[in-house]
């Protein structure tokens, strides 16, 4: 898929950072505070997805909540068509939500269980006032339905009555009520069967040609990503670092981190497999992350200069992005 080019992107994050002090102290008295994003900037355009790629707890849902500021980002400057997002008022963001909207993880736990499915899909109609009588109402969600392949008198039953695949189909619903321009995809197919997962990744595709959204679609797995998205970009600890169109990042890793992900992914031909990268360690602690390259304890290629120096997120190729030492070498790579 190719992004429409526009002079003015449809989102723009500058040094985004979110902190979550915990509770309790120290023995010393000094607070505890988890750096789950920490100065991510990244741009976004009209009618693009995004991939936001990452192991478990790097902070890729955090920062999607800070973009709709489900979460309230603790700096930095989200912009979104044109207005800061960070500096609205209540009044002002209830506005803009109709622009920006989410699906996220379980659709076993986001929607009511006490709800109809026509009354989950048409609560953004009544807050916002979208349909001017009942019979106006009931049509708007007998389309939203159709528009992602249920039938419209399932307007009536309840969530329970569904499969996965279909709750989240509801959910996509839900989400399509306002007619947004954003929708963050918070790791929308993860807790569907692999079988599934095809159907409702083709759908995400069908309805972004017809109604020319953007997405940040954010999964741990690379091979989720790889078709949907427009750009990818890597995230390790709180940082992105690695961000770069779809098919390069695929071919053309330039992160140690990166490439450690990529051999995860399966080939799908008979036969062929690729050598398979095992990272040493777990996790660093987000509380304390490491000195220098925060992926320094755990990368095969790291060096002296790895351990004191943070490098610093610069262009490596046209429209690529890396933090890492190595693209400092001529004729080195990672």
């Amino acid at each position: 898929m190719e992004a429409q080019t526009v002079s003015e992107p449809l989102v723009r994050v500058r040094d985004l950072v979110k902190n979550f002090p915990l509770k309790g102290r120290l023995f010393r008295g000094e607070s505890q505070t988890v750096h789950a994003v920490d100065g991510v900037s990244f741009e976004l355009a009209r009618g693009e997805t995004l991939g936001l790629v990452g192991e478990s707890g790097c902070g890729k849902s955090t920062l999607g909540r800070c973009l709709l500021r489900l979460i309230e980002p603790t700096s930095g400057e989200i912009w979104f068509d044109g207005k800061n997002v960070t500096t609205l008022d209540r009044e002002s963001m209830r506005r803009l939500c109709r622009d920006m909207q989410i699906i996220f993880q379980d659709p076993y736990a986001s929607l009511n269980p006490r709800m109809t499915v026509g009354a989950i899909i048409g609560e953004a109609l009544v807050i916002h006032r979208l349909t001017r009588s009942p019979a106006e109402y009931r049509e708007r969600i007998v389309e939203l339905l159709q528009t992602v392949g249920l039938n419209g008198d399932h307007m009536r039953r309840y969530p329970h009555e569904f499969s996965g695949g279909q709750r989240q189909r509801i959910g996509i619903a839900r989400a399509l009520a306002v007619s947004p321009k954003l929708i963050v995809c918070d790791e929308p197919v993860s807790a569907l069967d692999v079988s599934i997962q095809a159907q409702v990744i083709n759908l995400l595709e069908d309805l972004q040609r017809k109604f020319d959204l953007a997405y940040v679609f954010i999964a741990h797995d690379l091979s989720v990503v790889e078709h949907i998205s427009d750009r990818v970009a890597v995230m390790y600890l709180g940082r992105i670092v690695e961000l770069a169109p779809a098919r390069e990042l695929y071919t053309s890793p330039r992160h140690p981190y990166t490439e450690a992900l990529l051999s995860a992914v399966p080939i799908p031909e008979p036969g062929l497999k690729r050598a398979r990268i095992r990272l040493s360690g777990e996790v660093p602690n987000p509380i304390h992350p490491p000195s220098g390259c925060h992926f320094h304890p755990r990368c095969p290629k790291a060096f002296e200069r790895c351990k004191v120096d943070d490098p610093q997120f610069k262009p490596v190729a046209d429209g690529h992005w890396a933090a890492c030492h190595l693209n400092d070498i001529p004729g080195e790579r990672p």
